[in-house]
């Protein structure tokens, strides 16, 4: 018979609870409110609104594009409609950060115009001012965008370019707009970066069907001496990797392996339909650039053209997820659209639609099974923990039970169980549940050796018939010890298992906000250690 032993911590309100002992806080909500300048006193008090994370203060968001670091500040401008709560003519909306965790909203950087909509793209510092857009003084931001607008075959996609000698603030669109057009109508997502050993600009930009030829996805490549007159060198894709749906917002990086003195590129692709758990995903390419063009590494083929697909995160809510440039360590930083094309349109909210995930730092680690791209929480949100709650090591053969309080339903949870001796069919997890008895489940389970994340049962799951769903991701660790760090908000959790190595982000919206955490384990096994931090709000 399965035995099932729990911890059972309580969410809301300030009462922490261990072993018969009782204390009691109070909360200083001028601190938590203090950054809510200029915005309707209740905006980020209604209901399934994240507390740490980026959302617009109304209305449609949807890509991170352009994201770069420029004189003490990171900016994130996104695909955003400022008329509706569902996809429209695109604008890029923008917003800038210190720190990548608390957010000032900006005035709506790029309009459409007689080119069309402004689509995905990225942004660059151009400090030699190769492209001619500098004052002598100040080098220019420049973005660089995909026009698309409908023509006979639908829509028409071309890239143009803008840009700012003000920080983002103002722009100027290049009156030779567009810059690259090779007449397709699925070309799109550029993104630029500036390459040392060429001194040239590379693009990376996808391309597949222009609605009369059929075209694989793939990712072409192109160069530039001033951003302005770009030749293809390259193309990769076509068979490699995960094909059946759309390619989108490829990101092209140079990244040390941890622990050598070694560097590989990655290649990371955003895939909708045809994610590792239906729709939205984002896998990613390990491999060699030559300044020209990307080639997949020897032990990622399988033959016959094709190769291993590699998910960056196994969730169904991370896509597009592109990294800052130019940022001050030469650390990647990665932040992607926490939703998925499948619903993303019918989620239960109304004033806006959907955010951005947390902020994530990007390692290429050897693993036993090779090369892998882990993903981990970047420092700075350690900036947000207040009370901290110690859990002590429990065996799952006898039941303990510790209550704990953290404000707004939001918690970081760190915790280490030992698998060691348990069962084939055992489980260890973390049950989300409310008053109503509605529940989202986080576990791993030994006899598939997966960790799973369960929102059949989350609350408000009839919006869409591809919403409510039990995902799985495949362990690649191989030790006894399994390693859950969790960052829960108030429609989402975020799991970083093993040290980043699998990385789940899903999101969920229960009729009432979900006010207890049940820490639990069946069939042997141990709680080695645990820790709970309640979050400030940042906003």
């Amino acid at each position: 018979m399965s035995r099932r032993w729990t911890i059972t911590v309580a969410l809301a309100g300030y009462l922490f609870a261990s072993i018969g002992v009782i204390l009691l806080f109070s909360c200083n909500s001028n601190e938590l409110n203090s950054s809510k300048k200029g915005m309707e006193e209740n905006m980020y008090d209604e209901q399934h609104r994240p507390q740490f994370h980026f959302t617009p203060e109304k209305k449609w968001m949807n890509d991170p594009n352009g994201m770069v670091y420029y004189d003490d500040e990171y900016h994130l401008f996104y695909q955003y409609y400022p008329e509706g709560i569902v996809w429209g003519p695109m604008h890029w909306g923008h917003a800038v950060s210190k720190d990548l965790i608390r957010w000032e909203h900006l005035p709506i950087a790029l309009y459409p115009d007689s080119l069309g909509y402004y689509f995905s793209g990225s942004a660059v510092i151009d400090y030699n001012n190769t492209s001619g857009f500098g004052d002598g003084e100040i080098p220019p931001m420049v973005a660089i965008f995909t026009f698309g607008w409908e023509d006979e075959k639908g829509i028409a996609q071309r890239q143009g370019i803008a840009f700012s000698l003000d920080k983002g603030r103002t722009w100027t669109k290049y009156e030779g707009n567009p810059v690259l057009d090779i007449n397709l109508n699925a070309f799109r997502d550029p993104k630029v970066f500036w390459h040392r050993p060429s001194q040239k600009w590379i693009m990376s930009i996808v391309a597949s069907n222009d609605n009369e030829t059929i075209i694989p996805d793939h990712v072409k490549f192109f160069v530039s001496e001033n951003l302005i007159d770009w030749e293809q060198t390259g193309e990769f894709g076509y068979t490699y990797g995960t094909q059946g749906g759309k390619w989108e917002c490829p990101d092209l990086i140079e990244i040390p392996i941890e622990g050598t003195n070694e560097k590989k590129w990655v290649l990371i692709v955003s895939i909708n339909p045809m994610g590792p758990n239906g729709g939205s995903g984002i896998q990613y390419f390990i491999g060699d650039f030559d300044g020209k063009t990307f080639e997949i590494d020897e032990q990622f083929k399988t033959g016959g053209g094709l190769s291993k697909t590699l998910w960056m995160d196994y969730g169904r809510d991370n896509y597009a997820g592109v990294t800052w440039s130019n940022t001050p360590d030469n650390t990647f930083v990665l932040i992607g659209w926490m939703s998925n094309w499948d619903y993303a349109q019918q989620v239960p909210t109304e004033r806006w639609r959907s955010s951005m995930t947390i902020p994530r730092k990007l390692i290429l680690e050897n693993t036993v099974k090779g090369l892998r791209l882990n993903s981990k929480p970047i420092d700075q949100l350690k900036e947000l923990r207040k009370r901290k709650k110690e859990i002590p090591a429990i065996e799952f053969y006898e039941k303990r039970a510790i209550a704990d309080s953290l404000v707004n339903s939001t918690a970081e949870v760190i915790l280490q169980f030992n698998k060691k001796g348990a069962g084939e069919d055992s489980k260890f997890g973390i049950l989300l549940k409310n008053n109503k008895g509605e529940q989202v489940n986080i576990y791993f389970e030994t006899s598939v050796n997966k960790y799973f994340i369960d929102r059949s049962r989350s609350g408000k799951v009839d919006f869409s018939p591809k919403f409510a769903s039990i995902d799985a991701a495949p362990r690649i660790d191989d030790s006894d010890t399994l390693k859950f760090h969790l960052y829960i908000d108030k429609s989402s959790v975020e799991l970083f298992a093993d040290d980043g190595s699998v990385v789940m982000t899903e999101t969920f919206f229960p009729n009432e906000d979900f006010s207890t955490i049940q820490i639990y384990g069946t069939n042997g096994g141990e709680l080695v250690k645990g820790e709970i931090f309640e979050l400030n709000s940042i906003w």
